[in-house]
């Protein structure tokens, strides 16, 4: 076989020299006499020339069609001034072809290579070996592996060491989300597949190997979306003897190169806010700060109002209200206005109160909105007054429990933001820090926010006797309003850790039973410790401008997470599932 050189590394330095490539047949074109072939592999497309002279090879030439799979040796020569083809990076030279043989032929393609927005994500992922010749498909995996490989280099470099850690592990409290692999071994008993090396990363830390990395597959049994998937992949990196400032740091360092390095991108400063104030500024502990809206608190000067749309959440301690401005809004559509109602009606608001102001000058007068009649002059003009409103803008409203206000909001000024195109910059990275230890629930009880490893900033006692105020060391990283991963200091020692799952419910027996090997560890010396994972697939597609991780994996699933390639998931033989001990029952029966 012997290929020579790849199509697209072909360049003037080449010329005159005899080459043989091998690729796919991306075109063909018969110009009477001279036949034109663009052959294409991974790294691009050459054009080839058969003419008369090339004998049995030209009619070797005159066979081939579409996605023909073809050996070709010839001779490198420059294109004449008028043929030189810009678009493509061997544009200034061809092949003289002399030698062709068609090493396998290929059926009409499903698609059109180069028409792959008309066709639906189905069929490209039914027929993915065909998606992936796509020269954006191309380059999205060869960016993963320089990107990979950039990110062991990194880390191999700062002294971490790489360890894999199991795939068949226990199931987790969350089991719900787990994927479970039967034992046949174990009549009745289950395996799990790993939501996160989490666990094991922190044992390797009690072990002593004080600097750990993995590119970990992990897996989620959850409902999707254009950035989730069931399998995915991380960047899951651990430290011993560091704080939160060492692992921002050397995350932040990493990101850095990664970007200077494959993208020619300087990141610039990455700013820490609170989460706290993430929320009230933004709507969000993912915040797109390329965006320059933010979220004002009205709620004090909505108290004393008879309108109880507005006073009711004013005097409840459980909930906000918050004001929206869009500078140069103003001339907004009532019909993008009922659209964008409609759009805060997914994260549960009932509403969307407006005012269109006009002319500042003008007062009430120079105010449009259905909502002043209830609030009246001086609270209209406080509200107007502390919005900084300028004539041409716009005011939106949310009031309701803090958290509906937050998200509504938060998603509409996203939203906002792309409509208007109101991006400031390309990129805008954010650490978010000093988030909550614990959420309340509904019913009363707490969940951990991140996962209940994450150390405290307080004491046992403060967590123990006011959960709801406890601070954790957790800290995530943000850019473009996508998070792109986190992470936290541990708890390292067996008291800490046990108060923490007191506090979520977990009892003494279920701590032994789930936990019990990670309890026992941290009274064997474990040291200060903590990490961050990274999700590869997310970075590479921001890092490439996709709208969905599904673009830079090789076999992704379906939003329903299926294969559509192979067609699984898929039912089994009766005996193996004998063999396994398991029956299968209808849902719902």
């Amino acid at each position: 076989m012997h290929r020579s050189i790849y199509c697209g590394a072909i360049s003037r330095d080449n010329l005159d020299e005899d080459i043989t490539i091998c690729g796919w047949v991306d075109r063909r074109r018969d110009h009477g006499g001279v036949i034109f072939i663009d052959l294409r592999d991974r790294k691009g497309t050459v054009q080839v020339v058969f003419d008369g002279d090339s004998g049995v090879h030209f009619a070797e030439a005159d066979r081939v069609r579409s996605e023909y799979v073809l050996k070709v040796t010839g001779k490198v020569r420059a294109r004449t001034p008028d043929t030189i083809n810009s678009l493509m990076s061997t544009g200034e030279v061809e092949i003289y072809g002399m030698y062709l043989e068609i090493l396998n032929h290929a059926e009409t393609p499903p698609f059109q290579l180069d028409e792959h927005v008309t066709v639906s994500e189905e069929i490209r992922l039914k027929y993915r070996y065909m998606d992936l010749r796509r020269p954006d498909m191309q380059r999205a995996l060869l960016l993963r592996s320089k990107v990979t490989h950039s990110i062991r280099n990194y880390l191999d470099k700062h002294n971490f060491l790489d360890i894999e850690t199991p795939i068949m592990t226990r199931a987790t409290p969350e089991g719900a989300r787990d994927y479970l692999i039967p034992s046949r071994t174990y009549p009745g008993q289950f395996f799990a597949m790993p939501q996160s090396p989490q666990l094991f990363k922190q044992i390797l830390m009690v072990a002593g190997f004080d600097r750990y990395y993995q590119i970990a597959r992990c897996f989620r049994d959850e409902d999707l979306r254009a950035d989730r998937q069931p399998e995915f992949t991380q960047i899951d990196i651990e430290a011993s003897f560091v704080d939160e400032f060492d692992v921002i740091s050397f995350s932040e360092h990493m990101l850095k190169e990664i970007f200077l390095e494959h993208m020619g991108v300087d990141l610039g400063v990455f700013p820490k806010i609170s989460y706290a104030e993430a929320m009230e500024r933004y709507g969000s502990d993912k915040p797109d700060l390329r965006i320059p809206l933010e979220l004002v608190e009205i709620k004090d000067l909505l108290a004393e109002i008879e309108f109880r749309v507005f006073s009711a959440p004013a005097n409840d301690p459980d909930s906000r209200i918050a004001a929206l401005k869009v500078p140069g809004g103003g001339d907004m559509s009532r019909k993008k206005i009922d659209e964008y109602t409609e759009f805060v009606g997914i994260y549960g608001a009932k509403g969307l109160a407006w005012i269109k102001v006009n002319s500042v000058e003008q007062g009430l007068d120079g105010f449009q909105s259905p909502i002043i009649k209830f609030l009246g002059e001086k609270v209209t003009m406080d509200i107007m007054e502390r919005m900084s409103v300028e004539d041409g803008d716009i005011v939106f409203f949310g009031a309701d429990k803090s958290s509906v206000v937050s998200e509504a909001l938060g998603a509409l000024r996203n939203r906002i933001g792309r409509d208007l195109n109101l991006y400031s910059q390309s990129w805008a990275p954010v650490w978010i820090v000093d988030f909550p230890m614990f959420e309340k629930l509904d019913g009363g009880s707490f969940n951990a926010l991140h996962h209940p490893f994450t150390a405290p900033v307080c004491s046992v006692d403060n967590i123990i006797d006011a959960p709801q105020d406890s601070l954790s060391r957790a800290y995530d990283i943000v850019l473009n309003g996508f998070e792109l991963g986190g992470g936290s200091i541990r708890i390292h020692d067996s008291v800490t850790q046990s108060a923490v799952f007191e506090v979520l419910g977990i009892s003494q027996n279920e701590q032994r039973d789930k936990f019990g090997f990670l309890l026992d560890a941290l009274k064997f010396g474990a040291p200060p410790h903590g990490g961050i994972a990274l999700g590869l697939d997310r970075l590479l597609m921001l890092m490439l401008g996709t709208e969905s991780i599904r673009d830079v994996i090789a076999f992704p699933k379906t939003q329903s997470a299926s294969c559509m390639l192979t067609d699984a998931p898929s039912s089994v033989e009766p005996q193996q599932l004998k063999e396994l001990g398991v029956r299968l029952r209808k849902v719902g029966g």
